[in-house]
């Protein structure tokens, strides 16, 4: 089945009506499951073991998502599609079932193998429907869905282990992966083009290799120890053999055009970009806010659900800004709100009041949502058909390997910079954000961890700013012209 006639469906709405619930489907699952760990733990045991929970669903799903790509490039959108939902929705309902928490972790990352076909491939989909001219505006609705998530994940959860079993937490994703199926199954007929390519296995073993060697190293530092060096090294040695792989295959898992075209590669090192600053304030504000501020979580909480607000209503925007402008104005604006917004963070100083790091959180996320959104448009509207799957699917991989890898790295940057400044005190940041640990501090200690945590957490700020103008400069190599 040929593009155009993807793009001739009729009943369009249905299709996007079914990717959004696909979409939120995905999106609430990280934040409704956080939400009830605690009351999951005190039934299930098993604190030590608490970051696998989200590490392990995180890890399988985006070691599949490139694997999803692919193959929905060559067996069909839709096909590929249910696999994964299936995955996911199997998955769920497993970990309903846990009766410890090794058997959840074993079941989130089951859930997490089907989670790598959804985010990629309903985006995909979508491209599939609408012209190039109404894509932009279109994935502006999905990423929408984001900020609807945030918000609802959290008080939904709460409601749901307050009332209910815990178990429901998980269960409640059937019902609306179900209808977003049988959306699909009727209004969007099946995309796959006649061809003879297969799946390039060695080159995804070697992917999978690569990938999970590097993220448990990334995502479990602390706990791994030297393990962390081993699984460093096979990362590097499994990179190198994919790359030598893909050089002398005749079906490479990334076609060559990723790396040969200017908006494919801007895209993909964009989004890694994007992925990487992300971290430093998903995961660094919060302590700011409650280590530093002395605020409470739901503060902290509120202040970072900023970010997730202004994400949708920038990608939102970005559609419309670039039907009339470019992909390159776009994006360059995109970028240049997210440096405003990060250098924001770098004013911050113990009396700033929360209002200052929402608002620092909000421009942040009109950055991100502008600059992903633009990325993500320019690269589907730039590649064909037949690698359009992979294509997008590349792009959200980089996002997510740069979320890891800002991980490490700005918590690399945090922990030497406290081991210079404070290095009589073990676990500072631990220490001043409990309250019972900071009654237990004389005030002139205090008053020295808090300096030195917030120079310390400045530098972290830092770090992501100098990330932030490498997107402005990925921004210069999309095209100047509009969606068409």
């Amino acid at each position: 089945m040929s593009e155009n006639t993807i793009n001739a469906v009729t009943r369009r709405h249905w299709v996007l009506i079914a990717c959004m619930l696909s979409m939120f489907m995905a999106a609430i699952e990280v934040t409704i499951v956080a939400t009830a760990m605690p009351t999951i733990i005190t039934e299930l045991g098993g604190f030590s073991q608490f970051g696998w929970v989200f590490s392990i669903y995180l890890l399988t799903q985006a070691v599949t998502v490139p694997i999803y790509g692919r193959l929905a490039d060559m067996w069909g959108r839709k096909r590929v599609f249910f696999i994964g939902a299936g995955l996911f929705l199997l998955g769920s309902i497993l970990c309903g079932f846990a009766s410890s928490m090794g058997w959840l972790i074993l079941f989130r990352a089951f859930q997490g193998l089907g989670a790598g076909a959804i985010m990629p491939l309903t985006s995909t989909i979508i491209a599939d429907v609408y012209p190039p001219k109404e894509r932009a505006g279109v994935q502006g609705w999905l990423s929408s869905v984001w900020g609807v998530a945030a918000i609802v994940g959290p008080l939904t959860g709460a409601w749901l282990v307050q009332h209910f079993n815990w178990a429901l937490v998980f269960w409640v994703n059937v019902p609306i992966g179900i209808i977003s199926m049988l959306l699909l199954v009727r209004f969007f007929p099946e995309s796959r083009e006649k061809t003879d390519r297969r799946i390039n296995f060695t080159g995804s073993c070697w992917l999978m290799l690569t990938v999970t060697a590097l993220l448990t190293a990334l995502l479990q530092a602390e706990s791994l120890g030297y393990w962390t060096l081993v699984l460093s090294a096979v990362a590097l040695l499994a990179g190198w053999g994919l790359l030598r792989h893909e050089r002398y295959s005749g079906e490479p898992l990334f076609p060559l055009a990723i790396w040969r075209t200017r908006t494919l590669l801007a895209g993909n090192v964009g989004n890694l970009l994007i992925g990487a600053a992300m971290m430093g304030i998903s995961a660094f504000l919060p302590t700011w806010i409650q280590g530093v501020s002395g605020g409470t979580p739901l503060q902290a909480g509120s202040a970072l659900a900023m970010m997730s607000i202004g994400w949708p209503l920038a990608s939102t925007l970005s559609g419309r800004l670039m039907q009339h402008t470019s992909y390159r104005f776009t994006a360059q604006l995109g970028s240049l709100l997210l440096i405003a917004g990060t250098a924001m963070l770098l004013i911050l100083h113990r009396e700033s009041p929360v209002w200052y790091a929402g608002l620092s959180a909000f421009v942040i996320g009109t950055g991100m949502g502008m600059t992903s959104t633009t990325f993500l448009i320019a690269v589907q509207n730039t590649a064909q058909f037949e690698i359009r799957g992979i294509c997008t699917a590349s792009v959200m991989f980089s996002r997510m390997l740069g979320s890891a890898l800002g991980t490490a790295l700005m918590g690399a940057v945090l922990n030497y910079n406290l081991m210079l400044r404070l290095p009589q005190y073990s676990d500072p940041v631990q220490q001043v954000m409990s309250p019972a640990g900071r009654e237990q501090l004389k005030p002139a200690n205090l008053d020295l961890m808090l300096t030195e945590i917030a120079h310390s957490l400045h530098w972290v700020f830092v770090v992501s700013l100098i990330i932030a103008f490498g997107s402005l400069l990925m921004s210069r190599l999309v095209p100047v012209q509009k969606p068409h």
